[in-house]
């Protein structure tokens, strides 16, 4: 499974550069040498923001950051200091896909809660120039990333206040009235789950050359176990994991959530299931979850801790029907990913080594999804 799964990390199926971009992690320089009257590529917007965006000033240059396959991201180093462009890909895309004005919206419209987001600058619709193609702007910040789960460089006591980091922000953004930020029209009314039971089911449909037996049974199974409409609604991220928050330097303190590509109005146990199939996942091999490891003695919570923490710090009870959102979990990421891999195919992919890799993990998140269905979790 290794070979297959390499590059994987935990559960990088949508956009992981933007955490990348944010942080100045590498990558190589291009020259910004185009006008501003006529860029092609985000690359050589160089002269357009020194015009339009005066806080930014000089460009020096811009990096298109290797990893992520969803939404391109770079950094830019200029006169005003370090920020991030992030960019809707070209070519023919899936509905409803790469939908960054919403990233943006979204982020814009937390500055004015406790959860902590970098601060937006700049938003170009789909149409309009310089690109033809949406883009935003945003703040850099400096901080940590940690790609490893299992934080091997921290000391016992710091990884577990870390996670405990993670678990107080998730209870937070899942306390803001949507409403009360402008965002009460941010996603559709009606059962969560069965809109995206549908909607996943039909993405990986139309991405996927041979469907496997495995989605089919689990489209069905969702479907037929689906839980009644709590009522329960909320912000919800849709990619909520450890590589897509930046930690502050010194401190187990989250200072920007991102990559809020996948962000809607849902129910929030979507979110907090979404972040513990990285305990199921195996460390070894490249997926780098959690399976496997001596959780005690790393001093890392175990699954049932994180969500009683969670439980506790929204003043929830115990949580029915676990099986069906962890079952709803696999699915959903094993279709996403499908859809990086037929991104790949057309010539789309952002990174399209790293897109054939997600093709051999597909069948092995179905499996899981499968046996949960079967067994129970």
């Amino acid at each position: 499974m290794s070979n297959l799964l390499l590059g994987l990390r935990i559960l990088t199926a949508t956009a992981g550069g933007i955490n990348r971009g944010i942080a100045s992690r590498g990558g190589a320089a291009t020259n910004c040498a185009m006008t501003a009257s006529h860029p092609s590529t985000p690359e050589d917007l160089g002269d357009w923001i020194a015009a339009e965006m005066p806080q930014i000033g000089q460009v020096r240059r811009i990096v298109k950051f290797p990893d992520g396959q969803s939404n391109p991201t770079y950094r830019i180093e200029a006169e005003g200091g370090r920020f991030v462009l992030r960019a809707k890909p070209p070519g023919d895309l899936l509905k409803s896909a790469h939908m960054v004005d919403r990233e943006y919206r979204v982020m814009a419209a937390l500055a004015q809660t406790d959860v902590p987001v970098p601060p937006m600058l700049r938003l170009m619709p789909d149409g309009a120039p310089p690109l033809g193609r949406a883009f935003f702007i945003m703040g850099h910040l400096d901080g940590r990333i940690f790609w490893d789960p299992a934080l091997p460089d921290l000391k016992s006591e710091e990884r577990g206040a870390i996670f405990d980091a993670m678990n107080d922000v998730l209870a937070r953004l899942h306390s803001v009235d949507p409403v009360d930020i402008g965002l009460g029209d941010y996603g559709r009314p009606g059962n969560y789950f069965a809109r995206q039971t549908d909607l996943w089911a039909r993405q990986y449909a139309a991405s996927a050359i041979e469907p496997l037996p495995d989605m089919a049974h689990l489209a069905q199974w969702l479907q037929d176990e689906l839980p009644p409409d709590d009522g329960q609604v909320a912000l919800v991220h849709g990619d909520y994991r450890m590589d897509n928050m930046i930690f502050a330097p010194d401190a187990p303190r989250v200072i920007g959530l991102l990559d809020w590509e996948l962000s809607t109005l849902g129910h929030p146990l979507a979110d907090l299931a979404y972040q513990c199939m990285q305990w199921r996942l195996p460390h070894d091999g490249g997926m780098r979850g959690l399976g496997g490891l001596n959780r005690h003695d790393l001093g890392l919570p175990d699954e049932a801790d994180y969500v009683a923490a969670y439980c506790k710090r929204r003043g929830l009870g115990p949580i029915d029907n676990w099986t069906f959102y962890l079952a709803f979990s696999f699915f959903r990421l094993a279709a996403i990913l499908e859809g990086v891999v037929a991104r790949a195919r057309s010539g789309n992919a952002s990174n399209p080594a790293t897109a054939k890799l997600y093709a051999g993990s597909i069948p092995v998140l179905a499996q899981m999804a499968a046996r949960l269905t079967r067994e129970g979790a």
